[in-house]
């Protein structure tokens, strides 16, 4: 491969890196082995016949389940040039949340883990018109390996950008679909125009490689991982996150640039001093973070040990809204930055006044462009002012219009990096004959940033010590995914509710903390 005169001169985007530097690497390690961007390039095109065969088009969606690997990247590129949207799921979805995720958004193709295939037997078929294919084998399944092998790898005809159609839990405890709109125009060029995502956290052009350890299916590691990708950093894939194997892997490959959440930066400080000393981590050149508030003592420690490498975004799939470079960070601890260019912060109170630098309100912005919830008409009008919208959060900006988090209005909990919101947990508890009423809150947990706690008052006349907790958490594991269960569980013989019927959440929360009960 002839290497660029200076890559900041050459077209970047990975389709037109594919189209100048097929032999570059795009991918380094994964379980999948490893890639050629026109390996990668060939395998997109491949999906993108097989998913059109299969009934896979704009306005019908493609959704895939799958571990850390290849298949991920390659449905995302797929999508991307050929006008669909993908739906990346997370693998601890339930049968339940699966079915509603699917009938909701129209998906057409469904690629799955064969070592989930067993999610298929609860869902009922019966008006859900989804083609299933297994990465990997499983009985009475088509895989997609033997899907494929009949489809060509040449450039699909009508190429047109595609992107995402994100799923997170609601706070009404329905499934919450962001499908952002498309971009028009050529192909090539629109992955060139994403390439400026990457730059804007400092991503080198063909200076990686680039850290893959978090789950993929999240938006924000697909953001981040394209955002490499895009720019000409080569993947090194990470099965699980373990934090030796991690440091070991940094110094192996002179790994350049990532993405990871603050559960991690705890998990690398857990380890012995010795341990931290005996690797080098002087490669390292940007590791965003973001998906969870950074305690300060924690990122404080990680820039000490990493240097000034580590940059902060704020925002989530409805948009983003701030950067917090490293040295702008150091200047300002605890805040997450200052507005990406185009977007507007305001931070306002109940009545939808805007407030002054150093006062807490709702935090809102203004991208310019904006957002839907599909077919919820409702859920988007909650949270949005005229074109301002709010990711459900307060703080407050200083004079220099860098944004500090106070809160988080809507008690949504963010553990291990994920957003759990408690209405929909507490909805599966209410319908336990056990439950007279429930509250579900986040805790401090020096791990996963929060765990979820559930304080329930019990029916009359039944007994916490008859197993109910045992009977919670087994009603629990057949409507919700594993990483929402609640890990702590208190009774309480009476709930405080407002009024309005609302719970006193935070003081509830302060109470038992104080008391040492969580």
């Amino acid at each position: 491969m002839s290497e660029p005169s200076h890559p900041w001169d050459r077209r970047l985007g990975f389709w037109w890196i594919a189209e100048d530097h097929p032999d570059a690497p795009a991918v380094i390690e994964s379980s999948d082995g490893a890639r050629t961007y026109g390996e990668l390039a060939g395998d997109a095109h491949q999906l993108v016949h097989l998913f059109r065969s299969l009934g896979a088009a704009p306005g019908k969606p493609v959704a895939v389940m799958a571990d850390n690997g290849v298949t991920l990247i390659e449905s995302v590129l797929a999508c991307q040039e050929s006008g669909m949207h993908l739906i990346p799921l997370n693998t601890h979805l339930t049968a339940h949340e699966l079915d509603a995720i699917l009938r909701h958004s129209g998906a057409a193709v469904l690629v799955i883990e064969s070592r989930l295939t067993g999610l298929l037997a609860d869902l009922d078929f019966d008006g859900l018109d989804v083609a299933v294919l297994t990465i990997g084998e499983a009985d009475g399944s088509t895989s997609l390996a033997a899907a494929r092998a009949g489809h060509p790898r040449t450039l699909p005809a009508d190429r047109s950008p595609g992107g995402l159609f994100v799923y997170t839990s609601g706070t009404t405890g329905k499934p919450k679909g962001i499908r952002r709109p498309l971009p028009e125009g050529d192909v090539g060029q629109v992955s060139n125009d994403a390439a400026v995502f990457g730059r804007a956290f400092d991503y080198r052009p063909f200076e990686g490689p680039m850290l893959v350890s978090t789950g993929m299916f999240h938006g924000g590691s697909i953001a981040y991982f394209m955002g490499g990708l895009n720019v000409g950093h080569a993947l090194v894939i990470l099965d699980r996150f373990d934090p030796e194997s991690a440091l070991a892997t940094i110094e192996h490959h002179r790994i350049s640039s990532g993405y990871m959440v603050p559960t991690q930066f705890h998990r690398f400080l857990q380890l012995p001093e010795e341990v931290r000393n005996r690797y080098d981590v002087s490669s390292l050149h940007s590791i965003v973070h973001s998906a969870a508030p950074c305690p300060r003592p924690v990122k404080e420690q990680m820039m000490a040990w990493w240097g000034p490498v580590i940059w902060e975004t704020y925002g989530g799939m409805e948009g983003a809204a701030t950067i917090a470079k490293p040295r702008a960070w150091l200047k300002k601890p605890g805040t997450v930055g200052r507005a990406v260019r185009g977007v507007q912060l305001v931070i306002l109170d109940d009545d939808g006044n805007e407030l002054p630098p150093g006062e807490v309100g709702d935090i809102y912005l203004d991208n310019g462009v904006g957002f839907k919830y599909h077919d919820d008409p409702d859920q988007t009008d909650s949270v949005h002012k005229g074109r301002r919208f709010s990711l459900g959060d307060v703080g407050y900006l200083d004079d220099d219009g860098y944004l500090f988090i106070a809160d988080r209005a809507k008690d949504m909990i963010i553990t291990g990096g994920t957003n759990v919101y408690p209405a929909e947990i507490e909805g599966v508890l209410l319908d336990h004959p056990s439950v007279h009423d429930v509250a579900v809150i986040g805790i401090p947990d020096p791990d996963w940033g929060e765990t979820i706690a559930a304080v329930v008052q019990l029916v009359s006349g039944v007994d916490w010590g008859d197993g109910v907790r045992d009977e919670l958490i087994a009603h629990c594991k057949g409507r919700l995914g594993s990483y929402k269960i609640p890990r702590r569980w208190v009774a309480q013989d009476d709930l405080a509710r407002t009024e309005a019927g609302k719970l006193y959440k935070r003081k509830l929360r302060d109470q038992l903390l104080a008391a040492g009960v969580l």
